[in-house]
């Protein structure tokens, strides 16, 4: 398994959002889930510290992720790109019926904290969704590690991550809803 570049600034990660779907060979995947229920299907992607997450509902995709710099995407169906700084809402609404709503924030911590937020989160884990861990990435004692959680509701899909960047002693949050009305 690659790991994860952590020593890079958080700015220059981003997020992008898709109306479409993204091909797994242009990551390198070091956990998946896939669900499906009677209105759409999900693939959450833990891609290093970072993510892909695609729904599918009837003929429609719409799939947010993270990346590093230098990451090659497709420029087809991109809906909105931009980099992690501070804190930021992003809201769409898709024809037939699906809207989108994401907000992160980027949270430097001291080392303490970084090591609490590690361990309460992989003991979360344990019962629902996924924690990927990068002990090869270790800076100072403290771990990269990714949190992905995920909630799939008839109606809605709940998407909660944390990714962890040890040389900056810093976690990027990220909420998301889809919402299939």
């Amino acid at each position: 398994m690659d790991k994860p570049r952590s020593k890079l600034a958080i700015s220059e990660l981003a997020f992008s959002l898709y109306q479409r779907s993204l091909h797994p060979e242009l990551f390198t995947i070091h956990a998946k889930r896939h669900l499906k229920t009677e209105k759409y299907e999900t693939y959450v992607w833990a891609t290093g510290c970072s993510h892909v997450v695609s729904v599918f509902t009837g003929d429609l995709c719409l799939s947010e992720l993270i990346s590093l710099p230098g990451q090659v995407l497709p420029k087809r169906g991109l809906i909105e790109r931009f980099q992690f700084r501070g804190q930021r809402n992003h809201k769409c609404t898709l024809s037939r019926g699906l809207s989108y709503m994401t907000d992160f924030q980027v949270e430097k911590m001291s080392p303490n904290l970084y090591q609490q937020s590690y361990i309460d989160l992989q003991r979360f884990a344990r019962n629902r969704g996924m924690f990927v861990r990068f002990p090869k990435s270790s800076v100072d004692g403290l771990e990269p590690f990714s949190y992905i959680d995920f909630e799939a509701r008839q109606d809605e899909l709940h998407v909660h991550t944390f990714h962890a960047f040890p040389e900056q002693v810093t976690i990027i949050k990220t909420q998301s809803l889809f919402d299939f009305h």
